[in-house]
């Protein structure tokens, strides 16, 4: 498995090997040795979640303020644009977002960290999306900042209108979220 760090560089970029043939291919998506040994991350993930969605669906930004939710993502069908923002406000890189495209030919992860904000616009037909947690998903502790919020400026490769559910819609200002310490 090949690990690159982020411009954030606690957001972390996994390639895991893929052996192929003209048969198809294999790979092992998740072994929990190897991303401790991989990543020095040794944490227990509890919550596998799967999403399908259409072209231009964008989820985000979401996270948890209580039992913050570390992800480990990928995409299986599809292809995205993955984002994560640092919501840590006494981390050097409050506020800052890194973006990476996820997608079935590029078998690519991303290490999302607890104390981030996550998420994704769908660039293809549809994507699905497979993400392990840390922790569990709590609604009463999810939060959302705005997609578009300016302080942040994520660089969405949109092509029109982007497909928002009304929580998202919802979304607020990162100078106005609740944000971890």
């Amino acid at each position: 498995m090949k690990v690159t760090p982020t411009a954030i560089p606690d957001v972390l970029i996994l390639e895991p090997d893929v052996f192929g043939d003209a048969r198809g291919f294999f790979m092992e998506s998740f072994n929990a040795r190897k991303f401790a040994e991989a990543t020095g991350i040794d944490t227990p993930f509890v919550q596998d979640n799967h999403s399908r969605s259409a072209r231009r669906v964008l989820r985000g930004l979401h996270y948890q303020i209580r039992q913050p939710q570390g992800k480990l993502v990928r995409v299986v069908r599809g292809e995205v644009f993955d984002v994560a923002v640092d919501l840590r406000r006494a981390s050097p890189t409050f506020g800052a977002w890194s973006g990476v495209v996820l997608s079935e030919e590029n078998n690519r992860q991303l290490w999302v960290p607890p104390g981030f904000g996550h998420g994704f616009l769908v660039t293809s037909e549809s994507a699905d999306f497979l993400y392990k947690t840390t922790d569990y998903y709590a609604p009463e502790h999810e939060r959302s900042v705005m997609w578009n919020d300016p302080a942040i400026g994520i660089e969405w490769p949109l092509d029109g209108a982007p497909l928002l559910s009304a929580k998202d819609k919802a979304g607020v200002l990162l100078a106005e979220a609740e944000v971890f310490a």
